[in-house]
């Protein structure tokens, strides 16, 4: 009999070291993993079973330290890291490589005419929406009308931009006309997240010691989280909105292209998707997940509460969403 796992191992934490870059995108190639969608409810719910059992203390009898970490994985792919619930399948990171190459690659395709970009902007930004209220910090509930406020508001400002930017673009070469739904999506995210979240603006997001211990909530956390989100969208999306265009503008030319225009949707679909198996990870990893700040910087009251509890602590951690 193989000697049993210790109940030691802190899958609290991600297996690698979250306080490099290399570390978190080996973190979040797992996070993201496409594969986890095909992930039957009965997989789910036996990996949060070990990973709750283990947490508890209780060790599966041959259960491996491979596997302990892959069901760590699985759990965390489904299950919001605050509130415990299952996510919505659309909106968990597994799903941001398949939904956005496809929405994307239909995007930087159809965009020559009003009704297609009034159409795709609706589509990204109604899945924006449910991807950030999916993954939003905390465990604090949004309303309906904050919601609404929230897409509404992103719908609009995608839109917008992009209209506006179509019609300054009408005389300029046709590759700077590809670069308009970039500009949309920029400017979408600097909207939704923000009201999406806009709760934990407020009200402020659970900030812990080292240990997970919650000491409060805090709004300057809440800003800092929603700052390094907005950053990581956008980066996330710039190499899937700015390679395709470039290529696909030089095949246009070509006549394979001219003869099979049919073809021009599934390549635009397949580059931008190229580009998002990466892209979507390592923008990911800019930022640690479990994000920190002095408690200098945190708000008075919110620095007089933690002093009452820990008079030395120097430093507070925080889920910062995805």
């Amino acid at each position: 009999m193989p000697p049993s796992l210790p109940a030691t191992i802190n899958i609290r934490e991600p297996r690698w070291d979250q306080s490099t870059f290399q570390g978190r995108a080996k973190h979040f190639f797992m996070v993201t993993d496409p594969r986890n969608l095909l992930l039957s409810g009965a997989t789910l719910e036996e990996a949060r079973r070990v990973v709750e059992d283990y947490r508890a203390g209780t060790v599966h009898p041959g259960l491996t330290e491979d596997q302990l970490w892959r069901a760590k994985y699985i759990y965390d792919s489904a299950f919001h890291p605050d509130t415990g619930e299952k996510m919505i399948l659309v909106g968990r990171m597994s799903a941001q490589v398949p939904m956005n190459m496809t929405i994307t690659g239909c995007m930087l395709t159809f965009y020559r005419t009003t009704p297609a970009v009034l159409f795709w902007q609706w589509v990204n930004q109604s899945f924006n929406a449910v991807v950030n209220y999916t993954n939003r910090s905390g465990d604090a509930p949004i309303t309906p009308s904050q919601l609404g406020t929230a897409y509404v508001s992103a719908t609009t400002g995608a839109v917008v931009t992009a209209l506006g930017l179509k019609s300054l673009t009408k005389h300029l070469p046709a590759i700077i006309g590809r670069y308009v739904p970039f500009a949309a999506v920029a400017a979408a995210n600097c909207i939704n997240i923000p009201l999406m979240r806009q709760r934990e603006l407020k009200l402020g997001i659970p900030v812990t010691d080292e240990n997970g211990n919650r000491l409060g909530e805090s709004t300057a956390a809440a800003q800092k989280a929603i700052f390094q989100v907005v950053v990581s969208r956008i980066g996330m999306a710039a190499p899937a909105m700015a390679i395709p265009p470039v290529i696909m503008n030089m095949l246009e030319k070509r006549a394979f292209l001219k003869r099979y225009p049919y073809l021009n949707a599934p390549l635009q679909v397949s580059l931008v998707g190229l580009c998002l198996v990466f892209a979507t990870p390592l923008c990911c990893a800019l930022f640690p997940q479990k994000s920190s700040m002095p408690v200098s910087s945190l708000e008075p009251e919110v620095q007089d509460q933690i002093r009452k509890k820990d008079p030395w602590l120097e430093t507070v951690y925080f889920n910062k969403g995805l």
